[in-house]
Parts: structure tokens; sequence; C-alpha cells
């Protein structure tokens, strides 16, 4: 008698409570992004300071009121204002911040998920990459305007009399120039995030896909760094010409403004002051978004783990 066929094998889920990964992607983007950006700020933030002088800084010359180097500037801000003037204008940024690192990175996710299907794609690509991070800076600048522009305020050693912190500007701004002011600079800060995260994702992107593969956590975390770190000075070349015009046309508050669109302004800095003008305060705003472009990823993609692991349980 032939022998009775092998009973079929139990699936190898039976009696296994199987895992389902619940994301919730915008409550963990807005603590990933809350935790990367504070972290960032609260380092790097005298650099922004010192950035901000040096765009709002017209003309050439000597004297206590002209800054001539980072280091300069660092001096005279301390020697003249106290070093409490480094820390001006934080609170707008920090407030800010986890919306804004939320938007940046699940606008890019979900950007990044529409493209690869309007393009019939599996994986991203670079051109993707470069694309997906221009609308998530689009989106996350019509976010940041109001704060940015309180931020720039608050930073110029003009107005040290005239706003006396954040929400006395706030006051003032909207009392004497209307509510809309607050978005004054709304172009400009368009085409600066667009810049800045179309070349950091972009530059992400291949330098991630260049480095050898990391065999264990230190050497994630070092691949991290390096790719956001080149990310994040790529991005700075591309837009601080459009951080400059920024800068002077959300700090202008007269009845007549020189500066009002984003390219025109660029044209009038060259004519004005030469090319090279239009990279004022190049140097602390590199120092600060280079390897804080770096902590930035390392700090993000730590807790986005964490979110992953959460979510399985």
């Amino acid at each position: 008698m032939a022998a009775a066929p092998p009973a079929p094998l139990a699936p190898a889920t039976a009696g296994v409570t199987v895992k389902t990964e619940k994301p919730l992607p915008f409550l963990f983007h807005f603590a990933a992004g809350g935790i990367a950006g504070t972290s960032e700020i609260l380092v790097m933030y005298p650099l922004d300071v010192v950035k901000t002088r040096f765009q709002l800084q017209v003309g050439s010359g000597a004297g206590e009121e002209v800054y001539t180097s980072v280091s300069d500037c660092f001096k005279k801000i301390i020697k003249n204002e106290g070093f409490s003037r480094l820390y001006r204008g934080i609170l707008p940024p920090i407030l800010v911040e986890a919306p804004k690192r939320a938007i940046k990175f699940s606008s890019n996710e979900q950007y990044s998920r529409l493209l690869k299907k309007l393009n019939g794609k599996d994986k991203m690509d670079q051109s993707l990459s470069i694309q997906a991070g221009i609308a998530a800076g689009c989106t996350e600048a019509v976010v940041i305007v109001p704060f940015e522009l309180v931020k720039i305020r608050l930073q110029d050693k003009g107005n040290a009399g005239k706003y006396h912190g954040t929400f006395d500007a706030i006051t003032k701004i909207v009392r004497q120039e209307g509510p809309f002011a607050l978005f004054n600079g709304l172009e400009a800060t368009v085409w600066r995030h667009a810049m800045w995260n179309g070349g950091y994702f972009g530059i992400i992107f291949s330098i991630r896909k260049a480095l050898p593969k990391a065999e264990n956590k230190q050497q994630q975390l070092r691949n991290n760094f390096i790719a956001g770190a080149i990310g994040g000075t790529f991005g700075t070349m591309l837009n601080t010409p459009f951080d400059v015009v920024k800068t002077r046309i959300q700090n202008d508050s007269g009845a007549v403004k020189k500066y009002n669109w984003t390219v025109p302004a660029i044209k009038t800095v060259a004519q004005e002051e030469g090319f090279g003008a239009l990279y004022k305060g190049f140097v602390p705003k590199v120092l600060r978004l280079g390897p804080g472009g770096g902590i930035l990823l390392v700090v993000f993609d730590q807790t986005d783990k964490l979110k992953l692991a959460i979510s399985t349980l």
C-alpha cells in the first residue's frame, strides 16, 4: 500500500502574531524634525546672526559699524552689544522648527512617492530627488515666512531699540505695517528654500550611493553626517543670493521699498555692489548649514528609526 502523502506544512506564521507597521507619519516627522532642528539651532545660531549682519551690510569701509570677517563680527558684537546678542531672535526659529522640519521631511517623502508614481518608477533617482526637494522647499517656505521676518528684524543691530523681543516685534509690525507685512519676502523665501532643498536632497541621494556601504551603526552615522554636510554645503552655494535679497526685503520697513521682488533685487544688488555682494554672509552661512546639514540628517535619521521601531509594537 502506498504511503499516505505527507500532511501539508503549516504556514510559517501559524500561531504567531504578525506585527504590522502602524506609521504615524506627521506626528513622528514633527518630533524628529523638532529634535533635529532644535539641536542644530542651539549649536549653530550665532553664525546665523553673523550671516544676517553681513547680508544687511551695504558698501565697505572701516570702524565699529563695519564687519570685515566672521571673527571680526563676533568680536564686535560681543564687545559692543554683549554676548547675549548672538542669540537675539532665537525664539521665532525655535517655535517654527518642529513644523518646519516636519514639513521638510514629510513633504519630501510624499512628493517622492507622488513623483515615482507619476513617472512609473519603483525607486528614486537623482532627478526625482531634486524635484521632490524643490517641491518640499516651496511647501516649507510658506509656513516659515513670518518667523523668518521677525527673526531678521531682531537680528539687525539697527532695530535693537525698536523691538524689545519677539512678541513686541510682532505687535509693532502688525500695528505699523499691517498683518500682511509678516509675509513680506514670501517669494524670495520660496526661491531660497526651493534651491536649498533641491540641492540638499539631490546631493544626499548621490553621496549616499557613492559612500561605502555601512556595516554598523557607527558607519551609518558617519555616512549620514558626510552626506548631510556635503548636501548642506551645496544647497548653501545655490541659495545664498536668494537669501541675501530675502534678508533685505524682510528687513525693509519703509513705506517706499528698495527691494520688492527677488530677481530685480538680485540685479540691483549686483549692479550697485558687485556680484560678490550676492554672497555676503556666505562663510558663516556655510559654516552653519554645512555641518548643520549633517547634524540634521543624523539626528532625524536616528529619530525616524525610533518611529519605525515604535510603529511595529
